[in-house]
């Protein structure tokens, strides 16, 4: 599976706006690659309402603000971090650039972005926390192997990883019918190396049902609630839950020990006909208040969109397909430039409204007239 044109050596005049590397992408992966890193779970409906459920929302302007001093720092598990805006987990990077997750790292590194590494990164966790000089966190999918997972973890204390994202939202791969179509498989060159060494799950019923998953070994070896807390006592380092969509679940979360929350839907790769994560937000926002931080991953593309969530009390966003598309358009100047782009967004945005740092963000920011038709 290569690639159809060279990467861009520098960013075209044009390119003023995430949405400008999407084509650009598209130039440079084959339909596989491409229905990998674009698609969603079925008629993607969830993929596409991420998206347009910040569209329905509308920011107020405040005129004459004093915005001496502005900034948009964030302290988060005491780390301070320059902007909200984070680089999601996702998975073989080297789909979409020879050197994978290191291009990520490098420009993560150089807009000191926080970087948040995937379980199935095609590049070790020590490889890239090695290249990185940003924040990493880790996210960790529990594996059928629980060893194999308290490997992971300790290795990604060892790497120098400052939290831990666990993923509950997929206990089974989605059905991705835009990959299915273009005959999607990982090629040789690309591979999960975090997993190197992992027995595989046995395959065959174990005869607790009759249906093609249920019952059988791979949602039997699924984590549950017992997971979280069992991590709870592995690791010191912050420990993120991600995939919740009910404010039942934040709170479970919460009570099992989870020192922050992920507001996700998996970017629509999973299930079908849920909800914007953005639409859900505030619920689980209220379940939680001030007892851990809420952060958002699912539909940002614009800055407004950034201040639209930090309003409804996301302390951060996560991106994911903006960063990829910037990744398999040009390398690490690409994924910089999105971030550039995204926190000049936020600024200005920021400063129309008339928040002069996050603090000043509240629900005072968001236009509260009709809803649209």
């Amino acid at each position: 599976m290569g690639t159809i044109a060279d990467k861009l050596a520098s960013i075209p005049g044009y390119v003023a706006a995430v949405a400008d590397y999407e084509p650009l992408a598209r130039e440079r992966l084959d339909e596989r690659a491409w229905a990998y890193v674009s698609g969603g779970a079925s008629d993607e409906v969830t993929l596409r309402e991420n998206a347009a459920a910040f569209r329905r929302r509308k920011l107020r302007a405040h005129a004459l603000r004093d915005l001496t001093g502005g900034n948009t720092r964030l302290d988060l598990f005491g780390r301070m971090f320059t902007f909200p805006i984070l680089l999601a987990p996702v998975a073989y990077q080297k789909l979409l650039h020879p050197r994978g997750e290191l291009e990520t790292a490098l420009a993560a590194s150089a807009q000191q972005a926080g970087m948040v590494v995937s379980t199935q990164a095609s590049v070790t966790l020590e490889d890239i926390a090695r290249e990185a000089q940003a924040p990493l966190w880790f996210q960790l999918y529990v594996q059928p192997d629980r060893e194999f997972t308290r490997t992971l973890v300790r290795r990604a204390e060892q790497a120098g990883y400052e939290a831990l994202v666990v993923t509950v939202d997929a206990p089974v791969s989605g059905m991705r019918n835009r990959e299915q179509r273009a005959g999607f498989a990982l090629p040789p060159e690309v591979e999960a190396a975090n997993l190197r060494g992992m027995a595989p799950v046995r395959s065959g019923s174990s005869g607790n049902g009759d249906g093609l998953l249920l019952g059988g070994p791979l949602l039997s070896a699924a984590p549950t609630w017992r997971d979280i807390g069992w991590l709870r006592s592995l690791t010191r380092l912050p420990l993120l839950i991600k995939g919740i969509m009910t404010a039942e679940d934040a709170s479970r979360a919460v009570a099992e020990g989870a020192d922050g929350i992920v507001v996700s839907n998996h970017g629509g790769r999973v299930l079908d006909m849920q909800p914007a994560t953005v639409d859900v937000l505030p619920g689980i926002v209220e379940s939680v208040g001030t007892q851990v931080p809420v952060l958002l991953d699912g539909g940002i593309r614009r800055g407004t969109d950034v201040l639209t969530a930090l309003a409804l009390g996301a302390r951060a966003v996560m991106i994911g397909r903006p960063f990829a598309f910037g990744l398999a358009a040009a390398g690490a100047i690409g994924v910089s430039h999105v971030v550039q782009i995204l926190r000049a967004e936020l600024e200005v945005a920021m400063a129309c409204v008339g928040c002069r740092d996050l603090g000043a963000i509240d629900a005072s920011a968001l236009w509260t007239g009709p809803p649209e038709a």
